[in-house]
């Protein structure tokens, strides 16, 4: 059975969350190799204070999915295919060995910086329930306006978008489409419009960044949050990693190609189980596991018989 893991992305988080990994070995020395790359405790990264950030969010949801995925390439336990939503993007890199936990760490640390500065106030991301993505355009096009922008952004299901943009554009998007057609529609605690054209001038700096590393040829494929390709050769995943924050992430399509090459086995890297819930949703005959919610002990029986 062809094996996929799954590294997730922003609003994963929670308060306290790294305290909740294994007492494991490998896991305590990434958390120390952490704090000696940030020059900072760890534990000053998942305090409420602390996550109202997006950079310690985003250095937190790298820590935690590549210090669990460690314990299951210990035990040799190496899967078909990593995806990452989002930020997860670069612990999928991490386990594909096409970035050392180092170079990532770094790179997601500048990837939030640059998100904080150039979209501090007044901007954020909403989610729609209920509405397919040409129904949305339609709406985000005839609110939009220059000075309160609003996008299309994630395709993460079908049925499951979410939007990006200033509030008062969003806002006005939520309203309508919720006495329009929507099951849900609401803002999601994200400080930063992700994955829209606003953010086209990190894409740029990051990719600048990334071009100053010597990124290597992937052991495992990745599915593109961009299109929906495996991605088997370094300026792919370069193109990937820089791109996507301007872009949607095509999320429904990325786990549909690892479904199209057989993957029957979802299995979610801390924290929580938003994409073990998609995959759940999006295919009738998979597994999918959260190691948050069904334990590492369970995941590792699971692959090991």
């Amino acid at each position: 059975m062809r094996t996929a893991f799954l590294f997730p992305g922003q609003g994963s988080q929670f308060e306290g969350m790294l305290d909740f990994l294994p007492n494991e070995p490998c896991v305590k020395y990434l958390l120390e190799q952490s704090s000696d790359i940030l020059q900072q405790t760890v534990s000053s990264l998942h305090s409420k204070e602390a996550l109202a950030t997006t950079k310690a969010v985003q250095q937190c949801l790298l820590i935690s999915s590549v210090a669990t995925y460690k314990l299951f390439e210990i035990e040799g336990l190496i899967p078909s295919f990593v995806a990452g939503h989002s930020v997860g993007a670069f612990g999928a890199a991490v386990a594909a060995c096409v970035l050392t936990f180092e170079e990532a760490l770094r790179l997601v640390t500048l990837r939030g910086e640059l998100m904080e500065q150039i979209c501090s106030d007044g901007f954020g991301m909403g989610v729609v329930l209920g509405m397919n993505e040409h129904e949305l355009l339609e709406v985000t096009e005839q609110f939009f306006h220059v000075h309160d922008p609003v996008y299309v952004s994630n395709r993460n299901a079908p049925f499951q978008i979410t939007i990006s943009g200033s509030l008062k554009g969003l806002e006005k998007v939520i309203s309508y489409v919720s006495a329009h057609g929507a099951k849900s529609a609401s803002l999601l605690n994200v400080s930063t419009p992700s994955h829209c054209p606003l953010f086209q001038d990190v894409s740029n700096q990051m990719l600048d960044a990334l071009n100053k590393i010597e990124l290597k040829r992937p052991k495992i494929p990745i599915s593109s949050n961009l299109n929906a390709r495996l991605l088997k050769t370094t300026e792919a995943i370069k193109r990937d990693l820089a791109e996507s924050i301007c872009h949607p992430v095509r999320w429904h399509d990325a786990t549909s190609v690892l479904y199209e090459n057989g993957a029957r086995l979802f299995i979610e890297m801390p924290p929580g189980d938003v994409l073990t819930k998609l995959a759940t949703s999006a295919f009738q005959d998979v597994r999918s596991m959260s190691v948050s919610k069904n334990g590492i002990e369970d995941c590792l029986f699971l692959l090991q018989n």
